[in-house]
């Protein structure tokens, strides 16, 4: 994982969260403003509120990031299959920016809604009922583990560093990168009804993970034909 991966992660989560992330958590992140959030709340206690929620995700998203990591580890024993994991890595980002810009809905048919199990409905409807500062943290947690096509792309990535340590990092930066749009998303709802304004935003993103996903590849290629190329170069 070298820097231009980085750049890559930031860019790429930064501008897709103000499209993708709002419109699949969009109603979550206003559920529970309204539901969890007193009218008497300082502008500060609601800050802090939003931020717990947000750190909730990160923190599952970095556990995840170490998990695939770690997996990724498992499963690559020598370039060859390094090389083999990375391409298959850009393909399926490949797919996921495409499905991002509506051609096909390849992330439709892989988001299979883990909302509507009984573990999830129960755990969410107690959080949403406590108003304790600590419960938008394990909200955030909970909602962190919903699937979502847009946190398949950087899982993946994570699997492809074969390493937990770095995994946690992919998904870390992804987790921080997506802190302003769903921070924002709690003070600011109506400047995200804008339809045209997210569109926006998920086409830039598509484009970017498309293009991320031929680095990938490319880097997968280049990871087979050279031996002293490592993927756990990173410079960050």
């Amino acid at each position: 994982m070298e820097s231009i991966s980085i750049i890559s992660i930031i860019t790429i989560a930064f501008l897709g969260s103000f499209g993708h992330c709002v419109g699949m958590c969009g109603g979550i992140v206003v559920a529970y403003s309204s539901t969890k959030i007193g009218h008497d709340w300082s502008k500060t206690k609601q800050g802090i509120s939003h931020l717990l929620y947000s750190f909730g995700r990160i923190t599952t998203y970095t556990i995840l990031g170490a998990l695939f990591g770690f997996v990724g580890g498992v499963v690559t024993f020598d370039n060859l299959t390094s090389g083999i994991l990375l391409i298959f890595t850009g393909f399926v980002m490949i797919l996921i920016g495409l499905s991002l810009s509506g051609k096909f809905k390849f992330i439709t048919n892989i988001e299979h809604s883990i909302s509507k199990t009984k573990f999830y409905r129960t755990t969410f409807r107690s959080l949403v009922g406590s108003n304790t500062l600590s419960s938008f943290y394990l909200l955030g947690m909970l909602n962190g583990i919903l699937p979502c096509g847009f946190v398949y792309v950087f899982a993946i990535t994570a699997a492809s560093t074969g390493s937990a340590f770095w995994g946690a990092v992919v998904m870390l930066i992804f987790g921080l990168s997506t802190l302003p749009a769903m921070f924002s998303l709690g003070f600011f709802v109506g400047v995200f009804k804008q339809i045209a304004l997210r569109n926006l935003f998920i086409k830039i993103a598509s484009i970017l993970v498309v293009g991320f996903g031929l680095y990938i590849m490319y880097s997968g290629y280049e990871y087979i034909t050279d031996p002293n190329k490592s993927i756990l170069s990173c410079h960050i």
